[in-house]
């Protein structure tokens, strides 16, 4: 996969892409970060890339040229899915991540001042995505969430092939809860059926533990999910406990 990514302040992406699974995954030839200063494609002499509203109004909006001419460079005559990172987007999921990990090419815009150019989103971006019903100074941090999240899911990035489907989320429910050694600390000890070596009493106690997190912490992804047989019987003795 290659990942561009368009920013007025591209040194923020340093860290981030050369530090852990994501440096990993880019030196194992699974993924590319090109990080570019849009500000490098304005064609006026001050090199600016934003301008005021017409109408009037509060703050500075960046302007289509930069950004249509950096996106027509990186794209190399093919079509690429183009992301503009936005708080009026589409809330990013974990189904969203799948999704984008399907690709071989992802654009990434990052804004910043008032707003963009409405012709930048009608003509140009094939997906606008939020991380949260929050405003940020800009798009960069937003843009390293989704990067991450996508990056995680390519073929041989985690290392291990069930990582990734056994997620929170991904599953349609919260993850269940992990142990590793000691087998007791301080008096707190591992559930005995980790360690029995059954592996379809584990099996059932982690799906029982991974539906009990999902009605504690999450009860809404339980309404749309076609539970089976079995998680419906487990479901209704983990609600009988409480009771």
């Amino acid at each position: 996969m290659k990942i561009d990514v368009l920013s007025l302040f591209p040194e923020m992406f340093t860290g981030v892409f050369n530090q852990s699974i994501l440096k990993r995954a880019q030196e194992n030839g699974m993924v590319s970060y090109r990080v570019t200063n849009f500000r490098d494609y304005s064609t006026n002499k001050h090199k600016s890339v934003d301008d005021y509203p017409y109408g009037g109004g509060a703050g500075m909006v960046l302007t289509p040229q930069p950004v249509f001419d950096a996106v027509a460079n990186l794209s190399d005559g093919k079509r690429p899915r183009v992301i503009l990172m936005c708080p009026q987007g589409e809330r990013f999921t974990q189904k969203k991540a799948e999704e984008l990990a399907k690709e071989e090419h992802l654009i990434f815009i990052c804004g910043h001042y008032e707003g963009y150019d409405e012709r930048i989103r009608e003509n140009l971006v094939t997906d606008e995505i939020s991380i949260g019903d929050f405003v940020l100074t800009g798009g960069e941090l937003g843009s390293m969430v989704v990067i991450d999240s996508v990056t995680r899911l390519l073929p041989g990035v985690l290392g291990n092939d069930t990582s990734a489907p056994m997620d929170s989320f991904s599953s349609g429910l919260l993850e269940h809860p992990h142990y590793t050694r000691p087998a007791e600390y301080e008096g707190m000890s591992v559930p005995d059926v980790l360690m029995s070596g059954n592996h379809e009493a584990i099996r059932k106690w982690r799906l029982k533990e991974s539906l009990r997190r999902t009605w504690n912490r999450r009860s809404d992804l339980l309404d749309d999910r076609n539970l089976t047989k079995e998680e419906k019987k487990l479901l209704s003795e983990i609600k009988n406990e409480k009771e």
